[in-house]
């Protein structure tokens, strides 16, 4: 691990705790000199600058093809006899990091002063760096005390632990918004892409599509498209049945970006471009029917938002 650790070090990542990790995002990083922001924050109105990357669990059962995460290091090691890091613990220490990840700008000319004094306090934790944070047995408490500090969460899992989600429902303990990864229309594709070490992986990932509907938060389907293994137009039907067994508040159609550790994996050529995104968006939009259509879009970061309602993508405070 510690060979890992120094590697992941040197491309930002900290460590607050025995598995834990926080990172910068380079949207957050952006908006805090005025060049952009991260389609969330168009989307849903969370601001890019105060944003805090995090995860309170850096293993994943699952090690997808696409992933810019450093799925070939052996992290797996740093996890045996470590105990459980309390969610108190890993909020005040990501946040610490975080600040000091952030010292850089303080003395950058090109800066927002006013954007750098108010990333010092994140309001948005981004459960998505590494991992999947479902698996964190303190997931519900983490989520709960970022809510007791006014703080929104978005959680993006990768839908293997149904009974978890289904706990986290009926304790009150989901996250502002909920992201659900669905990247294989049908069995065969999911075991190429996604090699989980998950035994009934797709059958555990459509167990999580039936409850979907049930969870008593903001929805959200994410389907990232790599050209020549997921982006064809015969998948459209069977993802159109997926989704409308999940019945998502919203669902994000994005390119797969050649970054990070997925550049060994799979290159530029396996992008999409922004106008072949919203060319499927178009397709899935048509086969899905039930008042779905394109709500918002943003070039560049090659993705496309479809939903039923503009008026409910903005997350308002009644929400966190």
């Amino acid at each position: 691990m510690e060979n890992a650790k120094k590697i992941m070090e040197k491309q930002g990542y900290r460590f607050p705790g025995k598995h834990s990790a926080v990172k910068i995002c380079e949207w957050t990083k952006k908006s805090l000199i005025d060049k952009g922001f991260c389609y969330k924050q168009r989307f849903y109105g969370i601001k890019s600058h105060r944003c805090c990357q995090v995860s309170p669990w850096i293993l994943c059962q699952n090690k997808c093809v696409h992933c810019w995460r450093p799925i070939e290091l052996e992290i797996e090691k740093s996890f045996e006899n470590n105990g459980i890091d309390n969610p108190e613990f890993i909020i005040d220490e990501s946040i610490k990091m975080h600040r000091k990840l952030l010292s850089g700008f303080n003395g950058n000319a090109k800066a927002n002063v006013k954007k750098v004094k108010e990333a010092q306090e994140p309001m948005q934790f981004a459960i998505s760096l590494i991992g999947e944070p479902i698996v964190y047995p303190k997931i519900g408490e983490f989520i709960d005390e970022l809510r007791k500090r006014g703080k929104t969460s978005f959680v993006v899992t990768n839908g293997l632990c149904p009974e978890v989600l289904k706990k986290l429902n009926d304790k009150k303990q989901l996250p502002t918004q909920i992201y659900l990864i669905l990247n294989s229309s049908n069995k065969e594709h999911y075991d190429k892409w996604h090699r989980s070490s998950e035994k009934n992986a797709w059958e555990k990932l459509n167990k999580t599509l039936k409850l979907f509907p049930k969870l008593k938060t903001r929805r959200v389907i994410r389907i990232t498209l790599v050209r020549d293994l997921n982006d064809c137009r015969e998948n459209i039907k069977e993802f159109d049945e997926l989704i409308l067994k999940a019945k998502p508040d919203f669902i994000e159609i994005k390119s797969f970006m050649s970054i990070g550790f997925s550049r060994n994996r799979l290159g530029y050529e396996r992008m999409l471009s922004h106008k072949e995104i919203k060319e499927y968006s178009k397709r899935l939009v048509k086969e899905l029917g039930n008042d779905y259509k394109i709500l918002d879009e943003q070039e560049i970061s090659r993705i496309v938002l479809i939903g039923k309602d503009k008026k409910k993508m903005k997350i308002k405070k009644s929400e966190i």
